[in-house]
C-alpha cells in the first residue's frame, strides 16, 4: 500500500524553482512543485494516472472504462490527441465531432472524478498510424518534428483548433485538464531546441496555463535532446526506476520524480508472439517508482484497439513490423474491459480502499459459427468500387494519390517475349499482389522483390495490389511513402505508363462495400448446377482458391460483446454493419478480432470480409479473445 507523505505546513508553492517566462507552473496552476514534492492547489499530491485513449474505444464505452480506472484506484487519466484521427485530409477542417469529439471525452473523465493529462504532441507515436502525423503533410519534402516553418506552420494551424479546446476545459477554467506534455520523447528522435521551444510557447500562447512537462526516455542522450530549462522533466521507461530516478536528481534536484508512461505492458507485431508481462514484476516497479513522493501514469491502463487502419509499425534493421489490431498491450483492464489479475494486484500496490463498481467481464454473445458466403471476386470487387485513376510513366504513390491507408490497384500493359522472364518490383511498400491477365503470380514484398513471370511475345495485362501495412510511428523511418516507389522490372527493362487507383478502405461506407460485393463472383463453370432463377450464385469460397469478398449475417436478441475469427482464411479485413473492424492475419499473434457491442444491432447484422489471399467458409463468434502465444517481456533502456 501507498502512503502519501505527511502535509506540509509550509506555505504552498506558486512557482517552480526553476522560473521562465514561459514556465507553466503559476499561481493559477492546479499542479505545482518544490522540494522534489508535487502539490495541486497547495495540498500534497501525487499523481496516479492511466493511459486512455479517447481514439482506441467506442465512444458509448468511454465512461464505462474510464470507472474501471477509477476502479483501479487511479487519481487522472492521460491522453494522446492524433492529429490524423482529426483531419485526415488537409483540404477538410479538423473534426471534433462523435468519436473526435476529445472535449466530451475530457469532460466525461472530469464528470467521474478524475483529472486529465492531455499529449497534442502532434507527434504522439502510441503506435499508432504516422505517430499521429498526417501523410499529407509527411508527403511534403519537410523536416518533420523540427522549427523548419513548412512544419511549425501547418502544426500552428491544427494548434489553432485544438489547443483553445483543451484551454478551455483547464483546472483554472473549472474543467480537468491539470497538465500538458510538450511535444513527446522528442529526445529519442532529434535536438532542435528551437523546435521545442516554440511548441512550448504555442501552447502557452493558445491559452494553456497548466502544468506543462516533457517526457523522455531515461538516458542522458534522450534527455538532452528532449528536456527544456523552466519546464518539468519526466521520464518513460519500463524497468529500472531507480536509476531513472537517479539521473534525474542529478539534472533536476528539486523536480519531483514523475514517470509519464510506465510501461506495465506491451504491444504486439504481426508474426511475433503476444507479450505479457507478469503481475509481480509490475507490482514491484510500480512501487519503486511511487515511493518517496514519485508519480506515475500506467501505459496503458486500458489500451483499445487499433480500429480500422490505424495501426501503427515500426522498422527494424530495415524490416516493417506492423502492428496487431489490438491494443490490449496486456493492461490491468483489457481491450474488452475486463479486470484482469493484474488489474487487482495493481489496485492493491496503489492502496485502494473503495469498492470495485465495475463487472469483471462485461456482457459476450454465445458462441456460433456461421457461414461465410462468397460474394464477389477479389479484383472484381475492387475495380466495382467508384474512385479516380491518375495515369503516367511510373506508378503513383500512395502520397501523390492523396491515400494515407488501404491499397492501390496499380495497371500497366508490357509485352513480355516469349520464355520465362524475371517480374521485380524493386521497392515495394509495403506488400503487393501481382497479376497477369487475371491470374495471381505471387506476392512480392521487400524481402521477395522478385517473381517468375512467363511470356508469350503478347501483351500481358500486369495489375499490383499494393497493401499498405502501417505507417511507421517511430524513429527517422516516420513519414516514409507508400506504394510502389521503385520501378518494376521485366528483366533489366523497366515497365512504363500505367495506371494507379487508390482503394481508400478506411473511408469506405456501406455504399462502397455495396458496390464492391455487386461485382459477384466469376462465372461458374459450364456444367456447374443453376442456382435460382434470378439469384446471384453463392458460394463458400472464390473458385480459384484465392481472395474475395464475402458476407456472413449475424442475428443478435441483445447487442453483447462477441469476438470474430476467420478459421481457414489468410489476411484481410473485417467491417460490421459497415464499420471497418480491422486487419486479421494467419501469422498471429492475434486470432480473434474484438467487435464492441454499440457495433451491433439488435436483429439482422452484416460482417463483410476482404479475403486477400485465401477465403475460408466459416465466421466465428467467440465469447474469448485469442490473442496468441504470451511471450513474457520487459522493456528497458540501455
Amino acid at each position: 500500500m501507498i502512503e502519501l507523505p505527511a502535509p506540509d505546513l509550509s506555505p504552498a508553492p506558486t512557482t517552480t524553482t526553476t522560473p521562465s517566462p514561459s514556465a507553466s507552473s503559476s499561481a493559477e496552476s492546479a499542479l505545482t512543485w518544490r522540494g522534489r514534492r508535487l502539490y495541486r492547489h497547495g495540498v500534497p499530491h501525487r499523481i496516479l494516472s492511466g493511459g486512455l485513449h479517447y481514439f482506441r474505444v467506442h465512444p458509448d464505452l468511454w465512461r464505462d472504462r474510464i470507472r474501471r480506472l477509477a476502479d483501479l484506484g487511479l487519481n487522472t487519466v492521460d491522453t494522446y490527441v492524433a492529429w490524423n484521427f482529426h483531419q485526415p485530409r488537409e483540404d477538410e477542417a479538423p473534426r471534433f465531432d462523435g468519436w473526435r469529439d476529445v472535449e466530451r471525452f475530457i469532460r466525461t473523465v472530469g464528470e467521474e472524478g478524475l483529472d486529465v493529462i492531455v499529449r497534442p504532441g502532434p507527434y504522439i507515436c502510441a503506435e499508432w498510424s504516422n505517430g499521429g502525423l498526417p501523410s499529407w503533410l509527411t508527403g511534403r519534402d519537410v523536416a518533420i518534428r523540427s522549427s523548419d516553418p513548412a512544419f511549425t506552420s501547418a502544426v500552428g494551424r491544427w494548434f489553432d483548433e485544438l489547443v483553445p479546446r483543451i484551454a478551455a476545459l483547464q483546472a483554472a477554467e473549472g474543467g480537468p485538464v491539470v497538465a500538458v506534455q510538450v511535444e513527446n520523447e522528442f529526445g529519442s528522435f532529434g535536438d532542435d531546441q528551437a523546435y521545442l521551444r516554440w511548441n512550448r510557447a504555442a501552447l502557452i500562447e493558445r491559452g494553456i496555463g497548466e502544468l506543462l512537462f516533457t517526457a523522455d526516455g531515461p538516458t542522458e542522450l534522450m534527455l538532452d535532446g528532449g528536456t527544456l530549462p523552466g519546464t518539468l522533466t519526466a521520464v518513460t521507461l519500463g524497468s529500472k526506476p531507480d536509476a531513472a530516478r537517479e539521473l534525474l536528481s542529478a539534472r533536476r534536484p528539486e523536480e519531483p520524480f514523475v514517470v509519464a508512461e510506465f510501461w506495465n505492458g506491451w504491444f504486439d507485431h504481426w508474426g511475433e508472439r503476444h507479450h505479457v508481462r507478469e503481475a509481480g514484476s509490475v507490482v514491484d516497479a510500480l512501487k519503486r517508482i511511487v515511493a518517496d513522493g514519485g508519480n506515475v501514469s500506467i501505459y496503458m491502463a486500458h489500451g483499445g484497439t487499433n480500429f480500422g487502419l490505424w495501426a501503427g509499425a515500426n522498422e527494424h534493421e530495415g524490416r516493417l513490423q506492423p502492428t496487431v489490431t489490438s491494443y490490449d498491450s496486456d493492461a490491468p483492464v483489457a481491450e474488452d474491459g475486463t479486470l484482469t489479475a493484474k488489474f487487482f494486484a495493481v489496485r492493491e500496490a496503489l492502496g485502494a480502499r473503495g469498492p470495485v463498481r465495475m463487472p469483471v467481464r462485461t456482457p459476450t454473445l454465445p458462441p456460433a459459427r456461421v457461414p461465410l458466403v462468397h460474394r464477389a471476386d477479389l479484383l472484381a470487387g475492387l475495380r466495382a468500387v467508384p474512385a479516380p485513376t491518375s495515369t503516367g510513366p511510373r506508378p503513383a504513390s500512395f502520397e501523390r494519390l492523396g491515400l494515407d491507408a488501404g491499397m492501390v490497384l496499380h495497371s500497366a500493359r508490357p509485352r513480355i517475349p516469349a520464355g520465362e522472364h524475371r517480374l521485380v518490383l524493386t521497392d515495394v511498400r509495403d506488400r503487393a499482389l501481382v497479376f497477369a491477365d487475371g491470374a495471381l503470380l505471387g506476392v512480392a514484398g521487400p524481402d521477395h522483390p522478385e517473381l517468375p513471370v512467363r511470356g508469350t511475345g503478347t501483351v500481358v495485362h500486369l495489375e499490383v495490389l499494393v497493401e499498405n501495412l502501417g505507417r511507421v510511428n517511430y524513429g527517422p523511418g516516420i513519414g516514409r511513402h507508400k506504394g510502389l516507389i521503385g520501378p518494376v522490372l521485366v528483366d533489366r527493362r523497366i515497365v512504363q505508363g500505367w495506371d494507379s487507383t487508390p482503394i481508400a478502405l478506411q473511408e469506405w461506407s456501406t455504399a462502397e462495400l455495396t458496390h464492391a460485393l455487386a461485382a459477384g463472383p466469376a462465372p461458374e463453370p459450364a456444367d456447374a448446377a443453376p442456382g435460382p432463377a434470378g439469384a446471384a450464385p453463392e458460394r463458400t469460397g472464390p473458385a480459384s482458391g484465392q481472395g474475395g469478398f464475402a458476407v456472413a449475417t449475424v442475428d443478435v436478441e441483445t447487442p453483447a460483446d462477441t469476438f470474430l475469427a476467420l478459421p481457414g482464411s489468410r489476411r484481410g479485413l473485417v467491417w460490421v454493419n459497415g464499420f471497418l473492424l480491422g486487419r486479421y492475419w494467419d501469422i498471429g499473434p492475434q486470432v480473434t478480432l474484438y467487435c464492441p457491442a454499440p457495433l451491433l444491432r439488435a436483429g439482422r447484422n452484416t460482417v463483410t470480409v476482404l479475403e486477400l489471399e485465401r477465403l475460408g467458409a466459416t465466421l466465428e463468434l467467440r465469447d474469448r479473445p485469442e490473442l496468441g502465444p504470451p511471450e513474457e517481456y520487459v522493456e528497458e533502456f540501455g
